[in-house]
């Protein structure tokens, strides 16, 4: 039996940096992938329900971690949330965002796939 994970990536417009990550891995394999900002005019705002279907959350900066906090404290307390330190400066999909995506979720793409520990 495979569990699907639910992945959410939220960046503050939800233009550049969290749809780049949604592109990138929107593919892989045992992820569901979605991907919201917090801004106002955000293409895809998060709301209560969309982060609380999430298993696993990755902000972009740390004041969006602390806007989560703020907004949503219950839900904060019961997910995992890392933040990638990725600063927002870069176009959708630029190749340097694309690679710093890479390195700094890899480990949880790692951890995912991992066989289950008796």
């Amino acid at each position: 039996m495979t569990t699907v994970k639910r992945v959410l990536f939220i960046c503050q417009q939800n233009r550049l940096r969290s749809p780049t990550a949604e592109a990138l891995f929107r593919d892989q394999p045992g992820w569901e992938v979605r991907s919201a900002g917090l801004a106002a005019e955000a293409v895809h705002s998060l709301d209560r329900e969309l982060l609380a279907w999430a298993d696993l959350v990755f902000v972009m900066e740390r004041r969006q971690r602390n806007r989560i906090h703020k907004d949503f404290p219950d839900l904060y307390r019961q997910k995992r949330i890392i933040c990638l330190y990725i600063p927002d400066m870069y176009d959708y999909m630029d190749p340097e965002l694309q690679l710093l995506l890479r390195e700094r979720v890899g480990p949880y793409l790692e951890e995912s796939t991992a066989p289950p520990v008796d």
